[in-house]
């Protein structure tokens, strides 16, 4: 099986759709050799943030030497974007491989009478095999859905489970309380083992300690709000933070919004869990560098100065709020053109009402999924804050059109869904002619 083969299998199985549970992807492991109960997994779960909380962790392990996993969704760019070890893509090579051991043991399972995994379990597996094959030191685990019932909670015996900011997203498979939702993100916590949390809504918080509680798991809450911001522009945040362990002068990260200054410090109690739970050996040095150097494609990313061109992913309440919040803060004089595409089983009135009255002009699109709302129920929906709106199917155009109208005081904003987004990006690194 070459390249092109194995991301065709793979995307062939997107038919299978999303089935939560366990008892798929634990059979499948068990005849590739259980390659997770091999690995050291810091497990993260929750409904915004939880992918730059990620780099943040996996970038201060990098920094001190360790070689480190990354296990992300969805991909950005391209598929590969997904399976990392150090920053670097999953090679074409080992996917092909793993790909091909992978599919030999489905074909088995199905001739015993098992359901066919999804792509998610698939590809989880996938990660897993590659990781313990490269022998990393840990990996940083990123849920794809939920917690209790995803497929990475095949792993059963995290060094730390961390759990970021809970909101309303995917209510339709977690539940329509934030206690619901709460009790499936945190069914990632292990007996015994520790957690790391956001400091939660009062309901989602309640459910966790109770969880922890009953499973005598020590819970660490992230100290977000002895944040002290010391400057906060679009080049990044300057903060400094006291936690239980240590004062911290002077923290820089280089991704903007509030909201990344707190991921950093979950990430930061995350690191003080793993050195004095774990005896982890990470310097004071390789957190100050591993905050700084980590990154987040697609997340309040500027991809051009002029135009100024931010793209953001903001696909759910929480996300919007988070970017309305800097367009206030950092963008205040900017005509901003808003070119957005969004799934329709997001919140799409409540992602609206918090990006739309910062626009001055919209263009809406159709991001490259099938699950993309209409132009037509999008259109509807923007024109009752009297907007002007224009409609393009396809992305490059809307790309094109943006830029059209832009001048030396316009930021041009791409919102709404990280699958637009995705290619989005890919056109203004020149990976796709527009």
């Amino acid at each position: 099986m070459n390249y092109r083969e194995a991301l065709d299998f793979i995307n062939s199985t997107n038919k299978f759709g999303s089935k939560l549970g366990l008892e798929n992807i634990k059979y499948l492991l068990s005849l590739i050799g259980n390659p997770h109960n091999d690995l050291k997994v810091i497990h993260v779960a929750g409904t915004n943030g939880k992918g730059s909380t990620s780099s943040f962790i996996s970038h201060i392990l990098i920094e001190e030497g360790y070689d480190v996993g990354l296990f992300i969704s969805p991909a950005l760019e391209k598929f590969t974007d997904r399976i990392k070890i150090n920053g670097k893509n999953i090679s074409e090579r080992d996917l092909s491989e793993i790909t091909s051991l992978i599919k030999l043991k489905i074909d088995l399972m199905l001739s015993e009478g098992k359901e066919h995994p999804t792509e998610f379990e698939i590809v989880t597996a996938i990660a897993f095999e590659y990781f313990k094959r490269k022998k990393v030191d840990y990996v940083v685990l990123e849920v794809g859905l939920g917690g209790r019932l995803d497929a990475t909670n095949a792993v059963d015996n995290p060094l730390v489970s961390v759990i970021t900011p809970i909101d309303f997203d995917h209510v339709n498979y977690l539940g329509d309380t934030l206690e619901k939702i709460a009790y499936e993100k945190a069914g990632i916590i292990k007996r015994n083992c520790p957690v790391v949390i956001h400091p939660q809504n009062y309901e989602a918080e309640r459910v966790i300690r109770k969880i922890c509680s009953d499973k005598n798991s020590k819970l660490y809450i992230a100290p977000v709000d002895l944040i002290n911001i010391k400057k906060y522009d679009e080049f990044g945040i300057l903060f400094d933070v006291k936690t239980d362990e240590n004062i911290y002068d002077d923290l820089k990260i280089n991704l903007m919004g509030k909201h990344q200054a707190n991921n950093a410090v979950v990430a930061l109690k995350t690191i003080e869990v793993l050195k004095n739970y774990h005896n982890v050996n990470i310097s004071n040095k390789s957190i100050r560098n591993g905050l700084f150097n980590a990154r987040w494609p697609g997340r309040l990313e500027i991809l051009k100065r002029s135009p100024l061109v931010l793209i953001d992913g903001a696909h759910n309440l929480h996300g919007a709020k988070a970017l309305s919040s800097v367009l206030k803060k950092v963008f205040y004089d900017k005509k901003i053109i808003g070119v957005i595409g969004i799934l329709e089983d997001k919140d799409v009135d409540g992602i609206l009402d918090k990006i739309v009255p910062f626009c001055r002009e919209i263009i809406i699109t159709k991001p490259d999924n099938p699950r993309a709302l209409s132009l037509e129920k999008l259109m509807c929906k923007i024109k009752k804050y009297n907007k002007k709106v224009m409609a393009f199917e396809n992305i490059k155009d809307a790309v094109n059109k943006s830029l059209s109208l832009a001048d030396k005081d316009s930021m041009i904003l791409y919102c709404g869904s990280l699958y637009m987004i995705g290619k989005v990006r890919k056109i203004f690194i020149g990976k796709v002619d527009i």
